[in-house]
């Protein structure tokens, strides 16, 4: 927080709020400030406390009872003695009507609930040096006069002493609005102008026929990375850089802004149709693909672009921006540095992402998840050794959801973790039960995905522990298949916890292998029992049955480092007779069985089949 004195003479300032909350906030920060601070709690007392004593500024609160904001401000303005109080509004409404009327009535600024300490303090002092600038003309203006009465000789010095004046409160007043519109970092405009602009555009463009726009929208790829590891100060030397690049890209009757962060926005006029603006874009990517030479750093970073073009049907710019941050989103989704065009359906699948997200969170809350079973085949004997515990989503009124459809979106909102911990705990505890109920079955195992987040998860250990606590099930029998992906991140950190698991008598397997890093200089170090060939390699079997492609040398490779091997993905017979024929240990898919719920897997365990 921001301590810093205004350094001004004590000035007093009067605040206006029904709120007693508001008041005493207001009054602590400005006080804090150097400020002297008088309060009311309604408009009449205000009007009241200006007669007896003029405050400096005045806090004026639009929504009170008796009589509002508005018609204090109007008496205020209408009676002389008052009449140059500025007056600065404060409200919970942020309609543009609102803050039309209150400047209309005399309001000189308006600040919206709830309140930001920065915004206070910048727009009361702000005020503050105005009416400072506007009470030292007036008094100049005074002494000018009384000078020309008493020293006519004196009048051109005293003129141009006046124009002196007036252009330093000019100066002052432009230096203002440069500090409220343009962003200090880059001197571009910022959002507030940035949307002036825009809403300007709009309205052109509903007011002349033919008047079209397009609204651009830029997030520079991998930027927290290199602000992270190179530092902040590197990282605003690189979006001044990226700055000065996107302005050589456009012509001059472009609007470049700076929204944020690393996202910048692009407002570009009288266009005939999309392509234009699609050539802006490329231009944009051509020109941020030569690295950037800052004064200690070679950096190289492009940015993804969505492109939102006008038509009548947007009410306010606000929605162009949102087409046009949802089209870069989906060009980041795409591979990045690359541009992509907005279209309606975008927007509905954001809002159906974002409502599937919700519905995620309350399925959580109220377990609506379920776990079916597929077994794991030994190849060698023909009958089931284990079996992968799978989630599956049974909606309150979509019915079944494909985990296709809601495990990204578990994944990348953090969800997983806690899913993927139901799971294993639900997958452990419906083993024992198979294992009491045919006692002849203790040896088979349950295998349970580990995801990135929960693998990552900081009490991971702490969770399994507790689980395993609870259900009794012997750790021997339960194996964590995880992605290569997942465990190369942090290679030595992930060591460890295998490790950890590993002292536990769980069993490691990595998942989908061959389609990760795929880093064998790495792969042995760590404490794994299988590899789990990808199905997309089994399938590659039927195509050219000579030449079976990496499933034998995944097969020899695992056998050489002592791991068993699975095949997921077994469809046919022919598939079967190759994985046998080649030594894999055990498979898994459809040819045997599709997964199942509990009930299901008893009857199959109860009749013991064999392949």
């Amino acid at each position: 927080m921001n301590n810093k004195k205004f350094n001004l003479p004590r000035k007093d300032i009067l605040i206006v709020d029904d709120t007693p909350e508001n008041l005493r906030f207001l009054a602590k920060i400005l006080t804090e400030q150097g400020f002297n601070v008088r309060k009311a709690l309604n408009g009449h007392i205000a009007l009241s406390s200006c007669q007896k004593l003029l405050p400096d500024l005045i806090l004026l609160d639009i929504m009170m009872p008796d009589i509002d904001g508005y018609e204090v401000c109007q008496r205020l303005k209408a009676a002389e003695k008052t009449s140059k109080i500025p007056v600065i509004f404060l409200s919970a409404l942020n309609d543009a009507f609102d803050k039309v009327k209150a400047f209309n009535v005399g309001g000189v600024d308006y600040i919206t609930k709830p309140f930001h300490f920065e915004e206070v303090i910048v727009r009361v002092q702000n005020q503050l040096v105005i009416r400072e600038a506007e009470i030292k003309i007036m008094n100049i203006n005074v002494e000018l006069e009384q000078r020309v009465r008493e020293r006519t000789s004196q009048l051109k010095k005293a003129n141009e002493e006046l124009k002196r004046e007036i252009l330093e409160r000019k100066q002052l007043q432009s230096q203002l609005l440069q500090m409220a519109l343009h962003d200090p970092l880059t001197n571009l405009p910022n959002r507030a102008l940035f949307m002036e602009c825009l809403s300007e555009a709009l309205n052109r463009a509903k007011s002349e026929s033919g008047c079209q726009f397009a609204v651009l929208f830029l997030d520079c790829d991998r930027f927290k990375f290199i602000n992270d590891s190179l530092g902040h100060l590197v990282g605003d030397e690189l979006l001044i850089a990226i700055s000065r690049r996107l302005e050589k890209s456009l012509n001059l009757v472009d609007t470049l802004a700076r929204l944020g962060g690393d996202e910048f926005a692009i407002l570009i006029e009288n266009i005939s149709n999309i392509k234009m603006a699609t050539l802006v874009a490329d231009r944009i990517l051509k020109e941020l693909s030569n690295p950037f030479q800052l004064s200690r750093y070679e950096v190289f970073i492009n940015v993804s672009i969505g492109i939102a073009l006008s038509n009548i049907s947007y009410d306010k710019p606000e929605y162009l921006l949102r087409d046009a941050d949802t089209a870069m989103y989906r060009a980041k989704a795409l591979g990045k540095a690359q541009y992509h065009v907005f279209d309606p359906d975008m927007h509905q699948q954001a809002i159906r992402v974002l409502q599937l997200e919700n519905d995620l969170r309350r399925a959580i809350q109220r377990e609506e998840f379920i776990v079916y079973y597929q077994p794991i085949i030994s190849l060698t004997n023909g009958r089931i050794a284990g079996f992968e515990a799978l989630v599956r989503w049974r909606h309150p009124t979509r019915g079944m959801v494909s985990p296709a459809e809601f495990i990204p979106l578990a994944e990348e909102t953090g969800l997983i973790a806690d899913i993927d911990t139901w799971v294993l705990q639900s997958a452990c505890h419906q083993l024992l039960i198979w294992q009491k109920t045919c006692p002849a079955k203790e040896i088979l195992t349950i295998s349970v995905n580990l995801s990135r987040r929960l693998f990552s998860h900081p009490n991971l250990l702490e969770r399994i522990d507790k689980i395993l606590h609870k259900t009794q099930l012997n750790p021997e029998s339960l194996k964590f298949e995880i992605t290569e992906s997942a465990i190369m991140e942090n290679s030595e950190e992930a060591n460890k916890i295998l490790a950890e698991i590993r002292r536990r008598q769980i069993q490691l397997s990595i998942d989908d292998f061959g389609t990760g890093y795929s880093s064998l200089s790495y792969l042995h170090t760590f404490p794994l029992n299988t590899l789990k060939i990808d199905q997309s390699f089994v399938k590659l079997m039927d195509k050219n049955t000579n030449n079976m492609g990496l499933v034998p040398m995944i097969i020899c490779m695992a056998h050489t480092m002592k791991l068993s091997a699975i095949a997921e993905g077994v469809e046919t017979p022919a598939q079967l007779a190759q994985l046998r024929s080649l030594g894999c240990d055990f498979g898994q898919g459809y040819l045997f069985s599709q997964p199942l719920d509990s009930k299901l897997v008893l009857e199959l365990i109860a009749a013991d089949p064999q392949w």
